[in-house]
């Protein structure tokens, strides 16, 4: 009879899942707390329609949310439609935009993404990941915010905030935002992951800020293992 390496004992495998549920349970409580914290989370984004809210995160690319709505609230006044954005032109629309970073490029995306929906879907935006990301400027992430706010899908997009809140924590640690999103959606429980992306943000713009996070006031203090913690 061949010898082999033994097959591990119940009690050696017991250690493993014994931390995987550990593991599961904290994620379940890092979610349950955020959402008690905050039980309908909005985007910050200012949008009337699922168009302008397109338009409003292209903008948002390199830029605040803040920067964004000071810009889009005279904009919208006056195009609020595909038909209505690709009328004013580039040049109009760059001077509208011109306080947030990249405008000339982002005006360009703008016009042509209005052409884009005009042409190809009627003037109205698209509830398709695959159709969203073949738009002018639009990226996963984009589409992930349109999906998700626009349309109610549990899609989980990325940014910044939620990139340092995933490998700080950590909850999913990842080199590149695909990474981050793929590992937050295999262990998110499913009855989070309708608002799962803006708790994450809000926490990492508020709370678990880059520099100087504010863990005397976190809700999921004890159960951060992120080693320059400051309580």
């Amino acid at each position: 009879m061949a010898r082999g390496n033994p097959a591990p004992s119940p009690a050696r495998r017991r250690p493993a899942g014994a931390a995987k549920a550990a593991e599961r349970a904290r994620v379940e409580e890092i979610f349950a707390r955020l959402a008690a914290a905050n039980p309908e989370p909005k985007s910050e984004l200012e949008y009337a329609n699922p168009f302008t809210l397109l338009v409003a995160v292209v903008l948002s690319a390199q830029a605040t949310d803040a920067g964004v709505n000071k810009a889009t609230r005279a904009l919208f006044a006056l195009a609020d439609t595909p038909a209505r954005m690709a009328a004013l032109g580039e040049a109009v629309l760059a001077e509208k935009i011109r306080t947030i970073g990249l405008y000339r490029t982002k005006a360009k995306n703008v016009v042509a993404l209005s052409q884009a929906l005009i042409h190809d879907y009627g003037g109205e935006v698209p509830d398709d990941r695959e159709a969203l990301e073949a738009l002018p400027g639009v990226g996963r992430k984009t589409a992930n915010v349109v999906l998700n706010v626009a349309f109610g899908e549990p899609t989980l997009a990325v940014d910044t905030h939620v990139f340092r809140v995933a490998n700080r924590i950590p909850l999913a640690k990842g080199s590149t935002p695909r990474a981050v999103e793929d590992g937050l959606v295999k262990i998110i429980p499913a009855r989070f992951m309708r608002h799962a992306h803006h708790w994450l943000i809000l926490h990492g713009r508020y709370v678990c800020k880059a520099r100087a996070p504010s863990c005397a006031r976190c809700v999921i203090a004890d159960l951060c293992r992120y080693e320059d913690k400051t309580v």
